[in-house]
């Protein structure tokens, strides 16, 4: 797919929402699941935009590209929420070229997550760049920052302790569990959703709570079949959904569902019951919060939970931010000379129309003298792309390179 914008970092936005100014039912509005995306991509051409992707997640909703202004992205993007453009812009953050590449390295190194250090996002990321890729709409610029972005997430991974332990939304729901139920052994959980975070949680169950009386419902039952026949667990249809509610004791919701899945009706007169809602939006029906008997988190107050591991994170916070500091430095450099090259292959043009006309006579022992030349040539193109890079300049080097082409030996 042809670009309508240069990839020049002037034309690069982020506009978002997340939880820092937004609760879970606001950020519900502006979530994106997989057929709204592709939705959003089809008609991307109609608003003249072709090099972007959305990163849509518990905790915050952005759409990252190339525009003439930011206010493109966001009214591309509203054409499929159930929350309005204007009602997204109130509340937006919006960020521009240099300090929009660092947004998206500290979302993806966990800086800028609800839980410090929550490593799930850089999946999350991988895999909304990813589908938009598989549909042309990844340029070269969101290759090579996406790319550096997912390297330095795991250089801070493995040399810090940013991510260490065991904190992220889906081991909250493991600490909100245990803060409820003395004895897990004889309680009966369902979880609702088996994707990614879904995945996570289920497997967090199991390792820190020490039970397998869990089941699984999914929309797809071949993938709760496959979870299920892994960690030795139980599935049900998705059709069994109202009687699995009735049954257990700890429920949990994982899906992109836009509508609510676990109803009023699902839980009338069926007894005390935890429901942990994982879901944006949200998937329990709202009036459940008031019902006798339930308790309702939500992932907000999730996020509230404190422990030592947190307070170990933010310690190793600035040694993070220095390493993507030197990844951005790196990418920014690489920027800069892709912005030169097609100056440099001027010069590099003319340098050698030069020689081809003046017909050099270079002889030196032992060398050939076209070679001699293309040499010559390349060192001087060296220098000036050096001080391109240095000074952040172009067009005042190009009578210096013939310059200096002229007196080189």
């Amino acid at each position: 797919m042809e670009t309508n914008h240069p990839a020049n970092i002037s034309n690069f936005f982020i506009a978002g929402i997340n939880y820092k100014k937004t609760d879970a039912g606001t950020r519900g509005q502006f979530a994106i699941n997989s057929d709204q995306y592709g939705d959003i991509l089809n008609i991307a051409p109609s608003h003249k935009l072709d090099s972007f992707f959305i990163l849509s997640t518990c905790n915050r909703t952005e759409i990252y590209g190339f525009a003439d202004k930011p206010e493109q992205l966001i009214n591309l993007l509203c054409t499929q929420t159930l929350g309005t453009a204007e009602t997204f812009k109130s509340l937006a953050y919006t960020k521009n070229g240099e300090k929009a590449v660092e947004h998206l390295f500290n979302v993806g190194a966990g800086l800028d997550s609800q839980i410090l250090g929550d490593y799930e996002v850089i999946g999350q990321i991988k895999q909304s760049v990813k589908f938009a890729r598989e549909r042309g709409f990844i340029n070269c610029f969101l290759e090579r920052l996406v790319n550096s972005v997912l390297q330095t997430s795991k250089t801070i991974k493995n040399n810090t302790a940013l991510s260490g332990g065991t904190v992220s939304v889906s081991f909250a729901a493991i600490q909100c569990i245990r803060t409820h139920f003395e004895f897990i052994a004889d309680k009966k959980i369902l979880l609702i959703g088996t994707g990614k975070i879904g995945r996570n949680t289920c497997k967090n169950l199991v390792d820190y709570l020490g039970t397998t009386n869990i089941t699984l419902v999914n929309r797809s039952e071949e993938k709760a079949a496959k979870l299920a026949a892994e960690l030795n667990l139980k599935y049900a249809p998705i059709n069994n959904l109202e009687a699995c509610i009735a049954d257990a004791d700890i429920i949990l919701t994982a899906t992109n569902a836009a509508e609510p899945t676990v109803l009023g009706a699902h839980l009338k007169d069926k007894g005390d019951k935890l429901i942990i809602d994982l879901s944006v939006p949200s998937n329990v029906e709202s009036l459940v919060k008031g019902m006798p008997g339930i308790t309702l988190i939500n992932v907000d107050e999730l996020a509230k939970l404190k422990d030592e591991t947190l307070q170990k994170r933010e310690a190793e916070a600035p040694k993070a931010k220095m390493i993507i500091a030197e990844q951005m430095a790196e990418f920014m450099d690489w920027h800069q000379m892709r912005k030169n090259a097609p100056a440099l292959h001027a010069i590099k043009t003319k340098l050698n129309q030069i020689s081809a006309d003046q017909q050099f006579d270079i002889k030196t022992s032992g060398v050939c003298p076209l070679v001699k030349v293309e040499e010559k040539i390349q060192r001087v193109i060296n220098g000036i792309a050096n001080k391109m890079r240095s000074h952040n300049q172009q067009g005042c080097h190009y009578i210096e390179a013939i310059n200096e082409f002229m007196k080189a030996g």
